[in-house]
């Protein structure tokens, strides 16, 4: 995937060990786990509150394409509803996301991320305007 880079469980166990991990939900097949999905809050320079970001979101390649990253990011996005979440952002394809109600949103950026890959989808309006921010844990260093 364009913006995965093999580091992915070293970000969760970042987000896990600063307590910034508020949604981590995980797919089993059998006694394996195929698939997990994250969400950490994130900010917005508008002072928004309740916004998270999702990710990461990873399958085995195994158990692609047969709806483990569908199910994953699905049960995430209601547990925020269930939590009153105000709305959550990702960076990823416009062509998977579009399928849970994300969509570029032009009161919304994330630096260094072309529009069409930085997504929102608004759970109690208004959308926020302004720079958004990911969990630290996603500014690791990627060599280890």
């Amino acid at each position: 995937m364009p913006y995965a880079d093999g580091t992915e469980h070293l970000i969760v166990d970042a987000l896990r060990q600063r307590g910034e991990l508020v949604v981590s939900v995980v797919a089993e097949a059998g006694e394996e786990l195929v698939g997990h999905a994250a969400a950490s809050p994130v900010t917005v320079t508008d002072d928004a509150a309740g916004w998270f970001g999702l990710g990461p979101v990873s399958v085995t390649p195994g158990a692609q394409r047969r709806g483990v990253g569908s199910a994953v990011v699905r049960a995430v996005l209601e547990r925020l509803r269930r939590q009153d979440a105000s709305g959550c952002v990702v960076v990823g394809d416009p062509a998977y996301y579009a399928r849970f109600g994300f969509a570029s949103t032009p009161s919304m950026s994330f630096p260094d991320v072309p529009p069409e890959h930085f997504m929102a989808l608004t759970l109690r309006p208004p959308t926020p305007t302004g720079i958004v921010t990911f969990a630290s844990a996603f500014s690791l260093p990627t060599d280890t």
